[in-house]
């Protein structure tokens, strides 16, 4: 960092987001609610500046700089929403693992039917990071459908897909069993917008009636019970992440 970069400091909302409050967008709407201030003084714009010796809150409770960077495996239960306020007031991912965890945000979402694998961070920034598609990592799942594919319906997924106007990236899918009317598929994907398998087997008329994440990137669900958390090991993280800020 320049000599200069350092005077001005850190964007508020990347600070926030390292310091793992929340997202840059839900950042964003934090400051639009009037819950951050600087010194006393609420900030305006997710532009503004934090420097060193800055004391910063979030609805009146102070927030530490950034601490080391982890991550943590979580075996979602279908039932659970993957946000940290839900308006409608059903359970969330974060409620159940409040006396278990730092503050923490997701690495993606899983929706409140889905289940299996959900990374956990400390850090915002990195949350982000493994979001973009531009990362790279592969998503996969396990989905049980109602119906009985066609092999080369499922294959022309891998071309990519159109749904409602709506463009989906690649998509490799394969038949795993059948029995009576359900079926079993593994899927993978680099993208995973919202409720993107749903949607795309909802196309090819075979609704979801599972849908299980065993795998983002080089981590596995494995045998990690249902509910469980547990940490991946720093030198894990740093072999993998080799550029992920302040880890170990």
């Amino acid at each position: 960092m320049s000599d200069a970069a350092a005077e001005r400091g850190e964007r508020i909302a990347k600070f926030l987001s390292r310091a793992g409050v929340a997202s840059r967008r839900d950042v964003e709407k934090l400051i639009a609610e009037g819950q951050v201030k600087i010194n006393n003084t609420k900030v305006t714009h997710p532009a503004t500046f934090v420097t060193e010796g800055d004391l910063i809150t979030v609805g009146g409770k102070l927030v530490e700089p950034a601490a080391r960077t982890r991550l943590w495996r979580y075996h979602k239960a279908a039932g659970l929403m993957t946000t940290h306020r839900d308006p409608e007031g059903r359970p969330t991912v974060f409620e159940k693992l409040k006396d278990r965890l730092p503050r923490v945000i997701s690495v993606g979402r899983l929706d409140l039917n889905s289940e299996g694998l959900l990374l956990l961070t400390n850090d915002g920034e990195l949350a982000r990071r493994l979001e973009l598609p531009a990362t790279g990592w592969l998503r996969r799942y396990r989905v049980r459908v109602n119906g009985n594919p066609d092999p080369q319906s499922l294959a022309t997924l891998a071309k990519g897909t159109t749904v409602d106007g709506v463009r989906y990236g690649p998509i490799e899918a394969g038949l795993d069993s059948r029995k009576g009317d359900n079926s079993w598929l593994t899927i993978s994907l680099r993208e995973g917008r919202n409720r993107e398998i749903r949607k795309v087997m909802a196309h090819l008329h075979l609704p979801v009636s599972r849908l299980i994440r065993i795998a983002y990137g080089p981590f596995q669900l494995g045998t990690l019970a249902r509910g469980d958390v547990e940490e991946i090991p720093a030198r894990v993280l740093r072999d993998q992440l080799p550029a992920a800020g302040r880890i170990g």
